[in-house]
């Protein structure tokens, strides 16, 4: 008979630093043996994981079970586009709680996501989003943000992630030291920063600085010059140990962004970037690759470990801070007895944000209407699928008759196309890009629907209704504003808007 191995110590300790994600909605005997043999304690789930709540508790609960007490079950549900559960009530983005400019709304909604997420049996959020949205053309950022001033954007977060932590799920800023200034994803390439040291500490620093008793923080691919012109903050120690660490005092978690994306894949290699996440501070890698890429991981730690490269007792600090973590917001399913309340709340909260600019007037009911809008958005990897024409032409059907229009690619359309009919013509824009040239000189709709990133306003000349989000209450929001129900109320947190 042969005997089993005992784990190494290096390999057990390699196991506690990562987070994985999962193939399917269920754990197979090959998943639960990688599981176990590798000491793996957290799992970041995503759409691709989930089918419904029963499927989706059934999966926590075994994770819980090999994962054991000190368990950390992740998901990004941050509002807005970038939500997982999606059947849970849908919370406004950072940028419609912007708009309401409310701490006391943000953090019942921080709240409500919460005992949403722990009915489910998650214990850790990847969110709120701290990036100040001081570029206007950022591929990713954008509605994700609370706005661009940093005082406002930190008093948002705080009162965000306290609703969170009140009831029970921990939150993790993020991207550290600040996404929002990037024209390039990071998901795809690596992008730069070259602000100075003083323009930093007067913009992007600010939220961080602000709300150091986050129970963690997520690093950014991104390298700053001024700080480190060699390494992204994920690799860098002077950022994440000098800066964050001794600087600044930080006691939480620090862990990696996905180390699946270009910015970091297509450089420097799972293992190798791994390691030298860890030797520059960051307490835990975010593992999202392959089986294979998970497995070159924990080899690379091990031999890391083995042969001294990552000090025992730095790495013992770094567990003990994951421990204390998963101790302060353990792991457990529980009943989700609100649900009715926090679906109501999240309704209040999307028309707390829905904002005007150039003035537009609701049409008048039973008016002839020609909807324009891209057919479909599929999801571009960090959003969910963006909402389809035919769901906004039926959201308009309530109210207007409706000729629906639909087009592929904006700078290929023909807007002159369109006949002049009597119709009024509505434009729902329902993408996070901007609209290139084209679109912006020739497109003139007599209203503008803006159902995803406020800052499409700016490309067409058209009174507009901005949501800030695409999720069921936010189009529920506009459909009560165009029936002179609610009024947009909302103030859009960015410079260059008279809203």
């Amino acid at each position: 008979m042969t005997s089993i191995q005992p784990m190494s110590t290096a390999k057990k300790i390699a196991g506690q630093l990562i987070m994985i994600r999962l193939i399917g909605t269920e754990l197979d005997a090959e998943t639960e043996r990688f599981l176990r043999d590798n000491a793996i304690r957290a799992v970041c789930l995503f759409r691709k994981n989930m089918t419904d709540e029963a499927q989706l508790r059934r999966l926590t609960g075994r994770l819980r079970a090999i994962m054991g007490d000190k368990a950390l079950i992740a998901i990004d549900q941050e509002g807005g586009s970038v939500v997982r559960a999606t059947w849970l009530p849908s919370p406004p983005s950072g940028m419609a709680l912007g708009a309401a400019d409310d701490p006391a709304l943000c953090r019942d909604v921080g709240a409500a996501v919460a005992r949403g997420l722990k009915s489910l049996g998650f214990n850790w959020n990847f969110a709120p989003v701290l990036d100040l949205n001081n570029n206007l053309d950022n591929p990713v950022i954008a509605e994700r943000s609370f706005g661009d001033d940093p005082q406002r954007v930190a008093m948002l977060a705080q009162a965000w992630m306290e609703g969170s932590l009140s009831e029970g799920v921990s939150c993790c800023v993020k991207h550290f030291p600040g996404h929002g200034d990037t024209h390039v994803d990071s998901h795809r390439d690596l992008p730069t920063v070259a602000k100075s040291r003083d323009e930093l500490e007067s913009l992007e620093f600010k939220p961080f600085r602000a709300t150091l008793n986050a129970p963690a923080i997520m690093s950014a691919h991104i390298v700053y010059q001024a700080l480190d012109p060699e390494h992204p903050a994920t690799l860098s120690r002077t950022i994440l140990n000098d800066l964050l660490r001794k600087e600044w005092g930080y006691q939480g978690v620090i862990i990696t962004d996905g180390m699946d994306m270009q910015a970091i894949a297509g450089r420097y290699g799972a293992g190798a970037a791994a390691v030298q996440a860890l030797a520059a501070g960051a307490d835990m890698v975010m593992a999202l690759g392959t089986p294979e890429t998970q497995q070159e991981t924990i080899d690379a730690i091990a031999n890391a470990i083995e042969s001294g490269m990552l000090p025992m007792q730095e790495l013992r600090e770094r567990v003990e801070r994951l421990d204390r973590l998963a101790h302060a917001y353990p792991c457990e399913a529980c009943a989700y007895s609100s649900e009715e309340n926090d679906r109501s709340l999240m309704t209040r909260a999307w028309q707390q944000g829905l904002t005007t600019y150039r003035n537009p007037a609701p049409l008048q009911r039973g008016s002839r209407v020609r909807l324009v809008a891209r057919a479909d958005v599929v999801s571009d990897g960090v959003s969910e699928a963006g909402v389809p024409a035919v769901k906004i032409a039926e959201m308009l059907k309530q109210l207007y008759d409706v000729d629906l229009v639909t087009y592929d690619n904006a700078e290929a359309f023909d807007w002159a196309s369109l006949p002049y009919d009597g119709r009024a013509v509505i434009l729902a824009s329902t993408t996070r890009l901007r609209y290139g040239a084209r679109a912006r000189a020739q497109w003139k709709p007599d209203l503008h629907l803006v159902l995803w990133n406020p800052i499409l306003a700016l490309d067409i000349d058209a009174p507009a209704v901005m949501t800030c989000g695409f999720a069921p209450p936010a189009l529920d929001g506009v459909r009560a504003w165009l029936a002179g129900e609610v009024l947009a109320a909302g103030r859009c947190p960015l410079k260059g808007f008279e809203c």
